[in-house]
């Protein structure tokens, strides 16, 4: 599957069955809502009947850019909720006020990776604990029926109530206190007032600050029956789990960030899935984002090797279809460029002396989990595409 043009659409005028062409009916695109005519004629001879959708439409929810050509399925649906409050007594990162992460700015173009000391590497110890158990909950709640707004919701509760702030809250001016990425959406969805539906794969990408640090993980889970019924869905969340964990292996002082790569590739080719190439690992630590860069594809040029008390994040984003992405006019919400799903996985990881330390690794009574994978109803497993 290839490209970006549309599914072919039918006239919106109820007594129509022809195709639709690009004629919109101005109201509705001002009301974000989508509607599509064969003809001028066509819409003239219906508008009694349509206008009166216009006043159902005039509250409640909406696509924010309904000409925007989507790659998938997937739409937006607003309105997002207020931004939420941090009380006084937690503390914030520098960006919280403004959006803009001077500390991080001050490094930008700098290859230099921070060596942790001891009492820097239990701050980092706590915080992803912290965040473990926010992640947690958080999937706890993601069930079909539920928006993504909620589960916002569920994750800046969880994290005020451990005196931390939510990492991704007004950083670079992201609207919200986590990421959900559903289906097609590769990272950084902004969540919403859509409701998640059975046999939906959803991305929960939570990072927390706690003490001057921040831990950071995702995972991808299955919504509802369908989606583990669903060979597709499992292949490619489990592809995705797989990587991470076969690239985690590598992990130990002298490792070349360039490594992982290759390995999360020739796993990822093996199961007929691409790996997306614009989004890598980082640097974590007092930095929400920083050196080292970590990128999850083969021959990458990647500078530096891991050092104990080295702080970093391997998380794989990996594509039933193209390794190819798009940007939604929210400036945020990335996408495959062919509507293929994908999932991503991802720990923060410390080097110790003779290998690593996952400080987001799963609690015996974490949510989620590997699951087995099942064949296709034709026996056959979808290829990939360039």
């Amino acid at each position: 599957m290839a490209g970006d043009a549309p599914a072919t659409r039918k006239c919106s005028s109820k007594d129509c069955d022809n195709d639709a062409g690009q004629l919109q009916c101005p109201n509705c695109q001002k009301l974000g809502k989508e509607s599509y005519f064969c003809s001028q004629d066509c819409f003239k001879r219906n508008w009694a009947d349509h206008k009166k959708s216009h006043k159902s439409q005039t509250t409640g929810t909406f696509n924010p850019f309904p000409a925007y050509p989507y790659t998938g399925t997937l739409r937006p649906v607003y309105p997002l909720s207020e931004r939420r409050k941090v009380p006084a007594s937690v503390q914030l990162p520098d960006y919280a006020k403004d959006g803009i992460p001077r500390s991080e700015q001050k490094f930008v173009g700098r290859n230099k990776i921070a060596v942790l000391n001891p009492k820097e590497i239990e701050g980092m110890r706590k915080v992803c604990r912290l965040a473990r158990e926010v992640l947690d909950i958080a999937a706890r709640e993601a069930k079909p029926g539920v928006t993504t707004d909620y589960i916002d919701e569920v994750v800046h509760k969880a994290c005020l109530e451990r005196n931390s702030y939510p990492s991704p809250l007004n950083y670079c001016h992201f609207p919200k206190s986590v990421c959900t990425s559903p289906n097609e959406v590769i990272c950084h969805g902004i969540p919403d007032q859509r409701v998640l539906k059975d046999g939906d794969i959803l991305n929960i990408d939570v990072t927390l600050y706690h003490g001057g640090f921040h831990g950071d993980l995702n995972e991808t889970y299955y919504i509802g029956e369908k989606a583990l019924a669903d060979p597709d869905a499992i292949r490619i969340v489990e592809t995705s789990r797989e990587c991470l964990d076969k690239s985690i292996e590598l992990v130990k002082p002298g490792m070349l960030f360039r490594d992982p790569g290759n390995v999360i590739e020739k796993h990822a080719k093996s199961q007929n899935c691409s790996v997306i190439k614009t989004y890598c690992g980082h640097g974590i630590n007092q930095l929400f984002h920083c050196a080292p860069n970590v990128p999850h594809y083969a021959k990458n040029k990647a500078v530096g090797e891991a050092k104990p008390g080295m702080c970093f994040t391997i998380e794989p984003m990996i594509s039933l279809g193209t390794h190819r992405d798009k940007t939604w006019p929210d400036d945020w919400t990335s996408v495959t460029a062919d509507g293929t799903r994908t999932a991503q996985f991802e720990h923060t990881l410390l080097v110790t002396e003779d290998g690593v330390e996952i400080l987001t690794a799963r609690l015996p009574d974490s949510p989620g989990g590997p699951v087995a994978r099942i064949e296709a109803s034709n026996g056959q497993a979808a290829t990939a595409s360039a």
